[in-house]
């Protein structure tokens, strides 16, 4: 069930995204490279870039492919412990089989190398047959935090499901994102829901612009008020 402290996350691709969304009093930050692919592994450069920009939570996400296969899992290994290494002590990682369950197998290697640390199983969730079913499965796994949508096309079409996994009980904080948009918050913070997560919302100049620390205001009073 979802924490009664809300949260605001934003996508940062590097340090003036992460000052961006610190201006604007954002909570945490999801690091990611390649928004063309929705997310990849940023580099060690820019995790420390960021890491000394900011002292807000850094979450970085472990993903070398467009897919939600895990695809080079070695090097995915490898990569967490440089990442770690360099400062990184939170992580996103989320995969499938090709039935489109939760890859246990992949998930439980990457929870090895981070040991411990606080990881979010992402929006793979909203590809699973049955997401419920999956986010129940993800309590066990012991990650603290689901970034769902609901649907594989986004907030929008996955109300319903989002509705009810914030009413389960116990498991991982429920983060919503995913298309979301302003006039959904309060539906979904009546529902329960007290995490969210926007990238291009508070990049009014596309993904090409930073984060705009204004914008991210006006998300911190709409979550928070």
């Amino acid at each position: 069930m979802s924490s009664k402290t809300p949260l605001l996350e934003v996508i940062a691709l590097d340090a003036a995204d992460a000052e961006g969304a610190q201006a604007g009093g954002a909570d945490r930050l999801e690091l990611v490279a390649d928004m063309a692919q929705d997310g990849l592994t940023p580099s060690v450069e820019t995790v420390r870039d960021v890491l000394s920009a900011t002292d807000l939570p850094v979450r970085v996400m472990l993903r070398d492919n467009g897919s939600f296969d895990v695809g080079d899992l070695e090097g995915l290994r490898a990569d967490t412990g440089r990442l770690i290494d360099a400062g990184a002590r939170e992580f996103v990682f989320g995969f499938l089989n090709v039935d489109s369950e939760i890859d246990l197998d992949a998930c439980e290697a990457l929870i090895k190398e981070v040991d411990g640390l606080p990881w979010t199983f992402h929006r793979a969730i909203d590809r699973t047959r049955d997401p419920v079913r999956a986010y129940d499965q993800l309590a066990s796994l012991g990650c603290d935090t689901v970034l769902a949508a609901g649907h594989p096309n986004g907030v929008a079409s996955g109300l319903s499901v989002l509705q009810r996994l914030a009413q389960r009980d116990g498991g991982p904080e429920l983060l919503v994102g995913g298309g979301l948009r302003a006039q959904q918050v309060h539906l979904l913070r009546a529902g329960g829901v007290r995490g969210f997560h926007v990238g291009s919302a508070v990049r009014p100049g596309g993904w090409q612009a930073p984060v705009d620390a204004a914008t991210v205001r006006t998300w911190v009073d709409l979550v928070k008020s």
